[in-house]
Formats: structure tokens, sequence, C-alpha cells
């Protein structure tokens, strides 16, 4: 296996090329933020650039990717090995500031990100941009693969009135794209005004998932310890819109899902009767030790991808919301209510599934599979669009 080489490792072999002479840079990463021998993107720049690494920011969860759950945020600190001043961008300021900016020449983006449109790094990177835009500051994307692959892409678009740090723009929950190429798309589609380069990953082929890359995996976030939690994430992720565990306070969140209610093997069975692609529901009694249901036993099922490449995971979340919905919301399971991610008043699971006719339909029993008939002639106009966008 020939393992590729990323943007931060390109960025290290000739950063002159990239940052020019006498030119101060930012840098946005996290913990994750990894060359192939475990150095920090953090200590990889600040070597290459000396003195003219100014300023370090960090995405939810923290450039330690320490602080647990959503609207949790992060305060301004001082790195403890550059002494450099770290700003936070999940905090009352989620967009630079001027003053963040300041005496910068380009900011340098290397993060981690999953393939979920409502994983938050990635409007991170889409305000970070418009501000140095404003700004006159060029940004340098460092970039990385998709570790849930760049062909698969899955779900409705999102609806621009359930805009919201979850989702600023309406692609779909599994876009297929890296960092890198949705930078390009912000900006070829018109979306924000900045001066962007990409340094792409060379040597990744867009269909292959992150075990085959070789690469390192770090948790970007405390809730995403393996690959396999990345793979399940976009369908899974739709439980923080209700009652039900989506498995924090497990050992394996996101995989282990369930309610306080009915049986596990009466809701394994269930999910296993629909033949979802590349999946299968093991029952199991857990018991979290922190958010929902905190030490009480929760009935549910443990996701065994039994076949990554032709899993389905958005339909596989829409999956089990209908059978939860019709199982257990006589007995309780209910969408969460707000807030969520800085929205006051809009039902969580709006902004999540990017629509309010989906849960509709999931209230009145429609099959995953019409569901998906519907949203599919707006989801192939927005792959054809992104085609130009697409670096590998």
């Amino acid at each position: 296996m020939t393992r590729p080489l990323t943007g931060l490792e390109r960025f290290a072999l000739d950063p002159s090329k990239w940052v020019g002479a006498n030119r101060n840079a930012g840098l946005l990463y996290n913990s994750a933020s990894l060359d192939s021998k475990f150095a920090s993107a953090r200590d990889v720049v600040a070597k290459c650039l000396g003195g003219r690494l100014k300023t370090l920011f960090g995405p939810q969860h923290g450039v330690n990717s320490d602080v647990q759950d959503n609207m949790i945020e992060t305060g301004h600190a001082t790195d403890h090995v550059t002494g450099l001043p770290v700003w936070s961008l999940y905090s009352r300021d989620r967009k630079p500031t001027r003053k963040m900016l300041r005496g910068l020449d380009l900011l340098l983006v290397d993060l981690t990100d999953v393939g979920t449109r409502v994983y938050t790094f990635i409007w991170t990177l889409r305000l970070a941009m418009e501000a140095c835009g404003e700004a006159g500051i060029k940004v340098v994307v460092l970039d990385r693969p998709n570790p849930i692959g760049g062909n698969s892409v899955e779900g409705n678009l999102l609806s621009p009135e359930f805009s919201s740090f979850v989702g600023l723009e309406p692609i779909p929950m599994r876009h297929g794209m890296t960092v890198g190429e949705l930078a390009r798309w912000f900006v070829e589609s018109g979306r924000v005004k900045c001066e962007l380069e990409v340094l792409p990953v060379k040597g990744w082929k867009r269909g292959e998932l992150f075990p085959r890359t070789g690469l390192p995996w770090a948790p970007p976030s405390p809730n995403m310890p393996l690959f396999e939690t990345a793979l399940v994430y976009p369908g899974m992720v739709l439980l923080e819109g209700t009652n039900a565990s989506e498995g924090r306070g497990t050992t394996r969140p996101f995989e282990t899902v369930g309610v306080p209610w009915g049986k596990p093997e009466e809701l394994a069975r269930e999910l296993n009767a629909l033949a979802l692609p590349g999946v299968h529901f093991r029952p199991l009694v857990f018991m979290p030790t922190f958010h929902k249901w905190a030490g009480r036993a929760v009935n549910g099922v443990f996701l065994q991808v039994t076949a990554p490449d032709f899993f389905r995971p958005y339909k596989t979340g829409l999956a089990l919301l209908s059978t939860l919905w019709r199982l257990y919301a006589d007995e309780g399971f209910a969408w969460r209510s707000p807030p969520y991610e800085y929205e006051e008043k809009e039902l969580p699971i709006h902004l999540l599934l990017g629509s309010r006719v989906l849960r509709e339909r999931i209230e009145k029993g429609v099959a995953t599979e019409e569901m998906e008939a519907d949203w599919m002639p707006e989801l192939d106009h927005w792959q054809k669009e992104r085609k130009a966008c697409l670096l590998y």
C-alpha cells in the first residue's frame, strides 16, 4: 500500500512555495491535524515558518479536541508550546474578527472532516474564508482525504430556511467531498469571495475509505473515536434531534443507539427485517455514563457494518427514526426541543434533516425509498454542480 501524502506533508516539503517570503500566517487546526509520524500541524508549521506563524485558531471542541458535546464553548487561550494566541471559533464569535486576523497575510487550514454536513468544521472553514476575504487575507487549505470516501453521496439538500451552524449551505448530509473541494465549491458557487489555494492530497483515490489509506486516525472530536464512528455518523447523528441515546457516554458513540422503552431484540428484529444494505443490528442493553439516560439501562442496538462500501448511513438513520417512531412514540420517544447549535426556536431535528417535510413523512410512516426518490433530482443536479470543484 502506498500511503497518500496529505496537504500538510506536501506543505512541509516546500513551505516557501505556498507562503512566500516575509508573509505572516495563522493556522486553523486541532489535535487530529497530524502528519504520518503523528507530529501536530502546529509543530510542523511552526518549524517551517518559525516566527512567521503568528496565531492559532481552533474549531468546535477546541484545538485539543477535548470539549464534549454541542453548545459547550471553548475559551480563547495561549498555546502552552509555542506561546501563540489561540482564538476559539466556537465561542461568542464563530467567524474570525478583524482583531483575530490582525497582522496575518494568509490563513492555513488543516482540519479533519468526517464527510457529513452537520459536522461543524466545514462551516468554521466557510466563515473563516468569508472573514479572510473581507480582510484581504489569502486562505490555503492543506487538504486531507474524506474518511468515508468521495464517491458515495447521500441525502436531501438542506432547505435554506433551516440554515444553521450545522448547515450553512444547501448540500446533502453525506457530501462526498474533501475540505479543500468544499472550499473550492464555496468560492466557485459564489457563496464566498476570497483568495483561495488548495494543496491537494497526493495519491488518494476518492473511492478509498480511510482504513485503505494507511494514514493514522486521530479523533477530531471526543465522540468520534474511530473510523467506524465516522462511517455511521451521517445517519446516527440524527438521534441528536430526539430523546433517544446516540451512544454518548458509551465507548462506541453513534454505533451504539437506543431508547429506554421496549426490548432490544424487538428493535433489532424490526430493523434487520428492512434488509438495509451493508449493516446488521445486534441487540444490546447499555448504560450511558453521561448525557441522555445516564445511569439508566437503555434498550438498543449496535450497528455492525458488514459491507462499508455498500452501507448507506443516511438511509439507515432515516429508517431507524421511522422505526423508533412507529414502535415507541406512544411510550415516550419524541423530538428534542430547542436550543440546538445556537438556534433557539427551530426543532433540532429540522436543522439536522435540513427539512420539515422529512420529519412529517417519518411520522406518517413513509418508506425511506420513497423519500430518496423525491430528493434524487436535486441531488443529481448538485452533483453536476460540484463536479468542477473535485480534485481527485
